[in-house]
């Protein structure tokens, strides 16, 4: 609840500091004293109209601060937190608000700057202030819906809505991603699949391009070898070196059977001499056949063939041009097929993520629309209920010839909290028309449609603090002590703070506190004052009597409290 409530050289007030208390507490004064100034205060603080016009005549700096002690699970304290707000839950909650001339206002909780908009939407949850000047309560259109699933205890179908639209968004992002992954890889499927085509039409084996490098040079060499190994057969059997030696043979041989080299002259110097000759001239035809031999069978192991070079030079070939085609070395195009094959087929298998995405997404959606119906006609039944209740609190209210409707429709976008906008409306005469409830209702009706919907929405709403702006604006009597009544009915569960002009309705109140206003140098000057017993019988008589308070007023003065 608000605990305290501190104001400096805010409109008229130059210094003003308010504890409030539990339960209902009425505000009075004489008219122009100032007591909508301390609601107009409290809304600003919370995030409310900031002009330059709320400061002080003569003052610089209007601020105000509002502390409020909540719960530590509260939803404003939730809402700090989420917002980065260091929030210790045994301390209260701290707003300060202050506006400088020719500046804009700023904002601050537990001294840590905040923007007017998360202000407000704390406040929301702190207050409910109702009047025709500000629309903290339920002129806030944007808070009805809230207001009727807490009424609906609609907890459980809520979560559930909104966990459905998360699976939802999820499901939608991914077939998004995946169809846009689809759309970049068309032409790469393409370039992908023709290009694996050329690959597996090569076939390039693992290492085929070393190998066949150096089985080319090898072949190259061996061209050479055959080449050198056919001249020296040619050159061979051009000199027919064979028949040379044997006919040198043959003629050294007859030359050894002469006489002078037989008998005694055989072991001449000359005789010795040709038969060294002789030897040498056998030997020689014994390696010249051997060198031929070999020539010959070197020359069948040189198995060179111009056919297999050229085979083995075409395809070197091809596996170099796809290799400088995909700018890599050419043994690592075996690599490479299979790379284009997994990713051809990764696109293939996309194809198939995208139609299960589709089909996931859809699903998704059917949930949603299950659960968002679900809560739809949950809503639909609890606002029949909620219209015929606060129907039902009008009457007393002076409010009989007006309807109240909760006007649940389908939203143009659907959300984590279902399909559907929820609006209060009320008609405030037969046939007017139903209507937003700050553009129909005048001022003292407004505060008593207010007051009905909130005595129906105890409980529902998460703000502790209600307040009223002259709710028994234009009425008197039964009506104003019905309007006490639920006053005195909803401070039992709540904060209540009503600005009120009615002795029955300031009667009905736990405590009372007067505002009045004075004139000195300094200018205007606005005050608060708790009343004791006594004090609250003599402010009630004058509210009755008017300047002179006379004794019946004060004996009815008197008979109201005791009634209270």
């Amino acid at each position: 609840m608000l605990t305290a409530l501190s104001i400096r050289d805010f409109v008229l007030v130059r210094a003003l500091d308010l504890e409030p208390g539990q339960g209902f507490t009425a505000l009075t004064g004489e008219t122009g004293a100032g007591k909508s100034v301390l609601m107009s205060a409290l809304a600003f603080a919370l995030g409310g109209r900031g002009a330059q016009d709320l400061i002080r005549a003569g003052a610089d700096v209007a601020e105000v601060v509002a502390t409020f002690d909540v719960a530590p699970d509260h939803p404003a304290r939730t809402l700090a937190a989420e917002s980065g707000i260091e929030d210790d839950a045994g301390h209260p909650l701290v707003f300060r608000r202050s506006v400088r001339r020719g500046a804009t206002a700023r904002a601050f909780l537990n001294d840590r700057q905040i923007g007017a908009r998360l202000a407000a939407q704390l406040g929301a949850l702190l207050a409910d202030i109702h009047s025709q000047h500000e629309g903290l309560g339920l002129l806030d259109a944007a808070r009805h819906r809230s207001l009727l699933d807490a009424w609906a205890k609609a907890d459980a179908a809520l979560a559930e809505t909104s966990q459905a639209w998360a699976r939802l968004r999820t499901a939608s992002a991914t077939r998004v991603e995946l169809e846009a992954q689809a759309s970049r890889v068309v032409s790469e499927r393409t370039w992908l699949a023709h290009a694996l085509e050329d690959l597996d039409n090569l076939d390039p084996q693992e290492n085929e391009a070393a190998t066949l490098a150096l089985d080319r040079a090898t072949m190259q060499a061996g061209e050479r070898v055959a080449e050198g190994l056919e001249s020296a057969v040619h050159a061979l059997a051009k000199a027919n070196v064979e028949n040379a030696l044997a006919n040198a043979n043959r003629a050294v041989s007859r030359a050894l059977a002469a006489p002078a080299l037989t008998g005694e002259g055989a072991n001449s110097e000359l005789a010795v001499r040709v038969r060294g000759a002789c030897e040498a001239l056998e030997r020689a035809m014994i390696e010249a056949g051997e060198a031929r031999a070999a020539l010959d069978v070197a020359a069948q192991a040189c198995e060179f063939s111009p056919a297999a070079l050229e085979v083995a030079e075409t395809r070197l070939f091809a596996l170099r041009a796809a290799a400088r085609k995909h700018d890599v070395d050419p043994d690592r195009l075996a690599g490479l097929r299979e790379k284009f094959r997994r990713q051809l087929e990764g696109i293939e298998q996309a194809d198939t993520r995208l139609a299960q995405a589709i089909k996931e997404e859809a699903e998704a959606q059917r949930g949603y629309e299950a659960a968002a119906a679900r809560l739809t006609a949950k809503r639909q039944a609890a606002a029949k209920k909620l219209a015929k209740a606060v129907g039902e609190e009008l009457e007393p209210l002076k409010l009989g010839k007006a309807k109240f409707r909760v006007a649940v429709t389908p939203r143009a976008e659907a959300g984590p909290t279902g399909q559907d906008d929820v609006a209060f409306e009320i008609e405030t005469n037969p046939g007017a028309g139903f209507g937003p409830l700050a553009r129909i209702a005048s001022g003292g009706e407004m505060a008593r449609f207010a007051l009905a919907v909130s005595v129906c929405l105890a409980g529902a709403s998460p703000a502790p603090t209600l307040v009223f702006d002259e709710a028994d604006m234009g009425v008197g009597g039964a009506v104003a002590a019905a309007i006490g009544e639920r006053l005195s009915r909803l401070g039992q569960a709540r904060q209540v703070l009503a600005i009120t002009h009615s002795p029955q309705v300031a009667a009905a109140a736990a405590r009372q506190l007067r505002v009045s206003k004075a004139v000195s140098e300094g200018g205007t000057i606005t005050s608060i004052d708790p009343l004791g017993r006594k004090e609250r019988q003599e402010e009630i008589a004058r509210m009755l009597a008017g300047a002179s308070v006379t004794r019946e007023a004060r004996a009815a003065a008197g008979r109201l409290l005791a009634g209270a």
